[in-house]
């Protein structure tokens, strides 16, 4: 009866240590995220009632048809997507890997071989011979639980490689997004120069007309000709910028450098004067690099538990099975079986302090992966507040910049029938066509920055990666 208690009080002492596992169990590191953030919107509040921009799909925030088909062909043939899916495969096989550490294994053999003996003093020679076929069984008992912690880091490895992924998706799709629209701003400044060329060489041909007939100056041609060659000047400039840009956005999608189709206008491009950011406690379970930070954070606090695994003995168990016989006829026959079945337990005594210092590396690099996940939280929050305040300022900016142009259009206008009219110099006529010039492309720029915080702003929300 004592007997056995005992046996059932070891196997419940086996149950229960193979139930937990060494090293500290993961806890969510607490975090201070604010109610609001800052800049969220002109009034003030948070937006928690509505939905994220993040939240959307890129295809309701980029509704240009030729940018959508751009993102769709960078999404099947960039090459950073494509590295980031390889990675993974990597991962899912290195779990598999780390899976089968767990389970026994089963391998087969046989050998056969012959052994011929000659001796000097003896007349007659021997020879020997072995057949022998066998089963091997194998298994590292996970007594202590270091193979579970094995197991949970190559998971969290693996969901940090899945969102790993999700955050090139997120950054390739506002890559895309920001160089297209960089491009129609490119565009719109070479139509606004050639433009502008063309109707100065009309003026310059009207003053050297007056100047033959004595009703302008050689200094009023001059002046005229300054105007021409600053707008041509600047459209060899803007095609070359063109034809670069064209370049970066076939790489990123996948191609060689070539020409890229247009779309809808600068100007056309539909965006909300005042965009949801949503609740920024959402943005820790939204945002790729956010979530893959936590995971890595996860990996690294497993480890800590298979470092400390060295500390404690490893304990496995082999048998072997088969038939030997030195006659390969009689391999199979009842008296050439054969067995042997052991248990092995090895304990560390001495290693020069090697675990030790392998448990601290571990919890060193778990403390390091622990602010990294802090400071990219933080980093996450400064720049979707950044965003926010871009694209309010920017479009402040742009209204301001939509009234100077069309002021500067009018002060062009009336310069010109000034000095038409006798009552000016054309050095007026130069400043406020200098002016309207500037004006016009400022205008443009000004568009464009207000696109570009929006694309900003979506990808600090981590929109995008949702198939």
């Amino acid at each position: 009866m004592k007997l056995i208690g005992r046996r059932h009080q070891l196997l419940l002492l086996c149950a229960v240590l193979a139930g937990c596992a060494i090293g500290p169990n993961y806890r969510k590191p607490v975090i201070d995220v604010p109610g609001s953030y800052r800049g969220a919107q002109r009034d003030g509040s948070a937006g928690s009632s509505l939905a994220s921009l993040g939240e959307q799909h890129w295809i309701q925030v980029f509704q240009d048809s030729k940018l959508q088909a751009l993102i769709h062909t960078a999404l099947e043939q960039n090459d950073d997507a494509r590295i980031a899916a390889d990675h993974i495969l990597e991962a899912q096989a290195q779990l598999t890997v780390t899976r089968s550490y767990q389970l026994p294994t089963l391998n087969a053999g046989a050998i056969a071989g012959g052994e011929r003996v000659e001796k000097v003093m003896a007349s007659n020679p021997y020879e020997l011979s072995i057949n022998q076929v066998n089963l091997s069984f194998g298994w590292d008992l996970d007594f202590w639980g270091k193979y579970r912690r094995m197991i949970e880091a190559a998971k969290a490895n693996l969901l940090a490689s899945q969102w790993a992924r999700q955050a090139v998706i997120t950054t390739l799709i506002a890559d895309m997004a920001d160089a297209y629209f960089q491009l129609r701003e490119l565009d719109m400044e070479l139509e606004i120069s050639r433009q502008t060329f063309e109707s100065r060489q009309n003026s310059l041909a009207l003053i050297k007309h007056l100047a033959d007939h004595g009703s302008a100056s050689m200094l009023d041609v001059r002046q005229a000709e300054q105007l021409v060659y600053t707008a041509a000047e600047n459209v060899p400039d803007l095609e070359r910028r063109i034809a670069q840009q064209e370049n970066l956005i076939s790489i990123l999608l996948g191609n060689n450098p070539g020409s890229v189709e247009r779309g809808w206008a600068l100007t056309q491009q539909p965006h909300a004067p005042e965009v949801p950011a949503g609740i920024p406690s959402s943005l820790l379970e939204r945002r790729p690099d956010i979530v893959q930070a936590e995971q890595q954070l996860i990996a690294y606090n497993a480890q800590i538990g298979v470092a400390q695994g060295a500390y404690f003995p490893d304990i496995s168990l082999t048998a072997t099975g088969g038939y030997q016989s030195a006659a390969l006829s009689k391999l199979f026959d009842g008296p050439s079986g054969l067995w042997d079945i052991a248990g092995n337990l090895t304990q560390p005594i001495f290693n020069a302090g090697r675990i030790r210092a392998g448990v601290k590396l571990a919890k060193a690099r778990q403390q390091e992966a622990l602010h990294v996940y802090r400071k990219t939280i933080q980093q996450a929050f400064r720049e979707v507040s950044d965003a926010l305040v871009a694209y309010q300022k920017n479009q402040e900016f742009r209204v301001q910049q939509e009234l100077l142009t069309r002021s500067a259009k009018d002060a062009a206008r009336l310069s010109d029938l000034r000095y038409k009219g006798g009552t000016a110099s054309y050095l007026e006529v130069l400043d406020s066509n200098t002016r309207y010039y500037t004006a016009q492309l400022e205008l443009a720029q000004a568009q464009f920055n207000e696109l570009q915080a929006l694309v900003t702003l979506y990808k600090a929300l981590g929109g995008g990666w949702e198939k």
